[in-house]
């Protein structure tokens, strides 16, 4: 009885603080990491378990680097987030992040331990990879899945229609966000 009440309360939280795309995005400090000081900027936060098949799908393609460094390269600041409490798949204290962001050749420009869950409840992420877009203006300007096909099949990032790179492009070229929101799908956010 006690795990549903506390199942109930976390589900009850996260729906409380889901944030409305086009709000300002709420700040946060994690490790040196302060979301206020990259204001002027596109920040993407990308809710990460490199033990989520999900995740893995776009880490072990590659997909999820090329993104990365895409963007970054293009003045992008892209922080992963891990919202794993201790002891639940993800989990990884700073020693292992470091060696989990070579290990996959992420060019994240930031790895944010939240373990937590403070952050991924602030946010409402509710999955990974949860992906989230913040314009230069400190807006909420996308939040939802990476792509419109919610499988584990590597093969499927080929033909997939990509939100976070169309809403990036849209950002950066002064356009509107064609799909400003969509539903995560993934593995769930592994919190306390």
């Amino acid at each position: 009885m006690k795990t549903l009440i506390t199942l109930t309360t976390l589900l009850f939280t996260l729906n409380a603080f889901s944030l409305t795309t086009g709000s300002i995005a709420p700040d946060f400090t994690l490790q040196n990491f302060n979301l206020k000081d990259y204001k002027g900027k596109t920040v993407v936060l990308e809710w990460l378990n490199h033990g989520c098949p999900f995740v893995r799908k776009h880490y072990d393609s590659g997909n999820m680097q090329s993104l990365q460094k895409k963007y970054s390269d293009k003045g992008v600041v892209w922080a992963s987030v891990i919202s794993s409490a201790p002891g639940k798949q993800g989990y990884v204290e700073e020693k292992e992040a470091k060696l989990e962001k070579e290990k996959y050749k992420s060019q994240a420009s930031h790895i944010l331990l939240d373990p937590t869950g403070k952050v991924g409840i602030l946010y409402g992420a509710k999955a990974t990879p949860h992906m989230y877009i913040i314009n230069p203006e400190g807006k909420l300007i996308y939040q939802g899945a990476i792509d419109d096909r919610p499988d584990t099949d590597q093969k499927s990032i080929k033909g997939a229609r990509n939100f976070v790179s169309l809403a990036l492009d849209a950002s950066l070229e002064g356009r509107p966000i064609p799909t400003p929101t969509t539903k995560a799908y993934g593995c769930s956010v592994k919190y306390p």
